[in-house]
C-alpha cells in the first residue's frame, strides 16, 4: 500500500508541474481511494453482503483570481491529462473570485501528531456477518421484542492524498467500524420500533454486540403504549444520542461561509454570550482514534484544538481560507474538500463538555416535561434560529420517567435554547459529534 500512496504522490506532483507549465499560476489536487464491505443479518439469516472500491481525483487549477475543479474516477495517465485540459480551459472562462487562492507556505502544516487513524485489521465477510448476528440475537432475546428490521456490520478503509503547488504534500488514511440494529416490539398497529449502533476507528472501540443488541431490544420495549400530550411549553430533556445535534447547530451558525453571506442569527455575536455561562464547546481535531480527526485540513494547513463556545461566550468563527479572508481573518484550519468542490468550512470532532449535575437529578428537577429519544425531520433556519422537529421519547412527570410518548412536534428558538441548556455529566465519546444528556427549559411541545 505505501508504494501504491508513493506512486501516486509522484503522479499528482508531477500534475502540479505540468499544470505550472501550462499556464496556471497555482493548483492543488485531491485523491481518495476508498474500499468498504458491509453484511446484514434479519431474523437468524444473511440479507446483504456489499464489497465497494472506487477512486477519485479532484483537480482545482487557479489563474489570477479565477478557479475551476474538474474531477475524474479514471486515474490512467490519457485521463489526468484530459482532466488538465479541462481544468485549464475551465479557469480561463469562470468569473473571477476575489478570495480565492492555496494556502501561503508559511501556513502548510509541517509534523503533525500521531492520532492512531488507521487499525490494521481487515475483517472478513464473516466476521461482520457474526457481529450482525451477535446483535441481532441478543435483541431478539429481550422479552416483547418479535421482528427485526436486520443487524448490520461494516469496515472501511478511505486514503486521501493531497497535493498542491505551494509545495504541500501529503497523505492520511482512515479505517472505519460501524454496527447497528433495529427492532421492533407489539404487534400489529401498536408496534414500536428502535435501534441502537456504534461506529469507531478501531474494531477494539466499538462495544459489544450483545450491548448494542440488549440496548435496542429493550429500548422498543420502553416505546409500547405510547400516549398523545396536551400542547404545553415545559423543560426537555435531550438523550445523549439526540443531543448531539446541539453542537451541531451551533456549528452551522458559525460556519464562516454563513457568518460571510450574513445567513446566520450569530453573525454580529463575536465576543458575546450566546450559551449559558457555563457552557463550553469544543472542536478538537486532534483527539486520538477521533472519528474526524486529522492533523491537517484540505488545504494542507494544521489543525488545532479550538473552543468554539467558551463559558458560554463565542470565541471564533470556523473558517477555511476563503470565508477568512472574506472577513479579513485567519483561516482556523478548518477547510474541508472534496474531489469535486473547492474547500468549504467545516467543524471536526465537536463537543458540548459535560456539567456537574447526573442524569437522574436533572429528571428529577421537572415536574412536567418531555424526555426525547428520537427526532424527526429538519426544521432548523440558521437564519432566525427558529427551531421545529417531529420527535418521541417519554413524558416525565414529577421527576420521573412516566410514560412513552409519540406524534410530537418541539419547538423554540436557537438563541433561547443554547441560554436556556444545562448539561448532565454523562458525555461519552461515541460519535463524531457528541454531548451530555441536556436539559432546555421553556421549550413547546405540539401534542394533541
Amino acid at each position: 500500500m505505501e508504494d501504491t500512496e508513493n506512486n501516486m504522490l509522484e503522479r499528482l506532483d508531477d500534475l502540479m508541474l505540468r499544470a505550472k507549465q501550462q499556464g496556471a499560476d497555482g493548483a492543488d489536487a485531491v485523491y481518495v481511494h476508498g474500499v468498504s464491505l458491509s453484511a446484514s443479518q434479519r431474523m437468524g439469516q444473511p440479507e446483504h453482503l456489499e464489497r465497494a472500491e472506487g477512486a477519485d481525483i479532484g483537480l482545482r487549477i487557479l489563474i489570477g483570481k479565477r478557479q475551476a475543479i474538474a474531477s475524474t474516477s479514471n486515474i490512467s495517465d490519457p485521463a489526468l491529462d484530459e482532466l488538465l485540459d479541462r481544468a485549464l480551459a475551465m479557469a480561463k472562462v469562470v468569473p473571477e473570485d476575489e478570495f480565492c487562492g492555496l494556502a501561503p507556505e508559511d501556513l502548510l502544516a509541517g509534523d503533525t501528531p500521531e492520532l492512531d487513524e488507521a487499525d490494521t485489521t481487515q475483517p472478513s465477510a464473516k466476521t461482520l456477518n457474526d457481529l450482525a448476528v451477535r446483535a441481532e440475537s441478543a435483541a431478539l432475546a429481550v422479552n416483547g421484542v418479535n421482528n427485526s428490521e436486520g443487524g448490520d456490520a461494516g469496515w472501511s478503509r478511505s486514503l486521501v492524498a493531497l497535493v498542491a503547488s505551494n509545495g504541500f504534500s501529503r497523505t492520511r488514511v482512515r479505517t472505519g467500524f460501524s454496527l447497528g440494529i433495529a427492532v421492533l416490539a407489539g404487534e400489529g398497529t401498536a408496534m414500536e420500533r428502535d435501534y441502537d449502533w456504534a461506529t469507531a476507528v478501531h474494531l477494539e472501540d466499538l462495544p459489544e454486540p450483545e450491548e448494542i443488541g440488549r440496548r435496542a431490544g429493550e429500548q422498543a420495549v420502553k416505546r409500547l403504549g405510547p400516549r398523545k400530550v396536551e400542547t404545553a411549553q415545559v423543560p426537555i430533556i435531550y438523550d445523549p444520542r439526540v443531543s448531539e445535534t446541539i453542537p451541531t447547530h451551533l456549528a452551522g451558525a458559525i460556519n464562516g461561509a454563513a457568518v460571510a453571506r450574513g445567513t446566520t442569527f450569530l453573525k454580529n455575536k463575536m465576543g458575546e454570550q450566546v450559551m449559558a455561562k457555563g457552557l463550553t464547546i469544543i472542536d478538537d481535531p486532534l483527539r486520538r482514534r477521533g472519528l474526524r480527526s486529522k492533523g491537517f485540513d484540505g488545504e494542507g494547513i494544521a489543525t488545532k484544538r479550538r473552543a468554539l463556545i467558551e463559558d458560554g461566550v463565542l470565541k471564533t468563527w470556523v473558517l477555511d481560507l476563503r470565508s477568512a479572508r472574506q472577513l479579513g481573518l485567519k483561516t482556523t484550519g478548518n477547510a474541508s474538500r472534496g474531489t469535486s468542490s473547492p474547500p468549504t468550512p467545516s467543524a471536526t470532532n465537536l463537543h458540548l463538555e459535560a456539567g456537574t449535575i447526573s442524569r437522574d437529578d436533572l429528571i428529577k428537577g421537572v415536574e412536567q416535561g418531555f424526555y426525547v429519544t428520537e427526532m424527526m425531520g429538519r426544521g432548523i433556519n440558521i437564519v432566525t434560529g427558529d427551531y421545529s422537529r417531529g420527535a418521541t421519547g417519554f413524558w416525565i412527570e414529577n421527576g420521573e420517567i412516566a410514560a412513552p410518548v409519540s406524534e410530537v412536534t418541539i419547538a423554540g428558538n436557537l438563541q433561547d435554547m443554547f441560554m436556556q441548556m444545562t448539561p448532565a455529566d454523562d458525555l461519552v465519546f461515541r460519535y463524531g459529534t457528541n454531548a451530555p444528556t441536556v436539559r432546555i427549559d421553556g421549550m413547546t411541545v405540539a401534542g394533541k
